[in-house]
């Protein structure tokens, strides 16, 4: 039998070797950072995206780099969508050891223009979503940890949900903050329901980080993306970024490979006694974003 390569080898020696991860969202941004941080820790990754094109890429990459990746394309908020994740996820790995709700985006405005469309579709994204998934996912998890229990052997399994400092409240993000407060006490509501399931429930909460929704625009520019039909403005006026780096103790945004460490950080085995806890990424204690 020929050796393994040392990317194999490589792989059998991380952290995550042999662990199953889903990654929401992971076609782009943070959420593609995370996919291959994990990939490269051993972990094998199920990349989602709402275009099949992005999500495909991640795959792709993951596995020129020696890892395993299958694609669940698709919208989170889809009624059937948290079962098909499951059911590719347990057909594709045998299992499931760590979820990243980390699908999302923002959509704008102050209370009194802010429509009840606005209002639950952020809602859907940030909030119903992860819980469908967890829902879908908690009989799988459940069926494990009792079956590794009845063999004497403690085994944990992680979930990390995204949220943002935003949760504290920001002007013009009633939906989003609601939403990113919300999926705060989820975590924390499942960090103590499935203890006893050996499932470490976090959550991640960011600053303000380089993404495609938070680039810079010039006084005069607007840009919008198409997110599942709806054009959503994204981007942020210079002068509004150069102030919030100026509240950030490090003096500047996140990179997303940054934002991945920190979600990697609750998947490892020295995350195994955390649980209920949020993590704040973003630079030090300053501003909202």
């Amino acid at each position: 039998m020929a050796p393994a390569s040392s990317i194999e080898r490589n792989h059998a020696m991380s952290k995550l070797a042999g662990k199953s991860a889903i990654v929401t969202g992971s076609g782009r941004g943070i959420g593609r950072e995370v996919a291959m941080k994990l990939a490269a820790e051993g972990a094998r990754v199920v990349v989602n995206d709402l275009d099949a094109d992005p999500a495909q890429e991640v795959v792709e990459l993951i596995r020129a780099n020696g890892g395993e990746a299958v694609a669940c394309v698709g919208s989170v908020t889809a009624p059937d969508f948290a079962d098909r994740l499951i059911k590719t996820t347990v057909d594709s790995f045998k299992g499931i050891d760590i979820i990243v709700n980390n699908a999302g985006y923002t959509w704008d405005n102050v209370i009194q223009k802010m429509t009840d469309e606005q209002w639950y579709a952020i809602l859907d994204c940030h909030l119903t979503a992860p819980f469908r998934i967890l829902r879908a996912a908690q009989p799988v998890i459940s069926a494990a940890a009792k079956a590794e229990a009845a063999e004497g052997r403690e085994v944990f399994r992680k979930v990390v949900n995204i949220s943002s400092g935003a949760a504290g409240g920001n002007a013009g993000q009633s939906n989003y903050s609601a939403a990113k407060a919300g999926i705060l006490g989820m975590t924390k509501t499942l960090a103590k329901e499935w203890g006893r399931l050996k499932v470490n429930v976090n959550a991640v909460a960011f600053g303000l980080i380089e993404t495609r929704l938070t680039q810079a625009l010039a006084a005069d520019q607007s840009k919008s993306v198409s997110i599942e039909g709806r054009e959503i403005k994204v981007g942020v006026q210079q002068a509004m970024l150069d102030g919030a780096s100026r509240m950030i103790p490090v003096g500047r945004a996140g990179r997303a490979e940054e934002a991945a460490g920190a979600v990697y950080l609750l998947c490892t085995p020295e995350s195994n006694f955390l649980s209920g806890q949020v993590l704040y990424c973003g630079g030090g204690p300053g501003a909202n974003f």
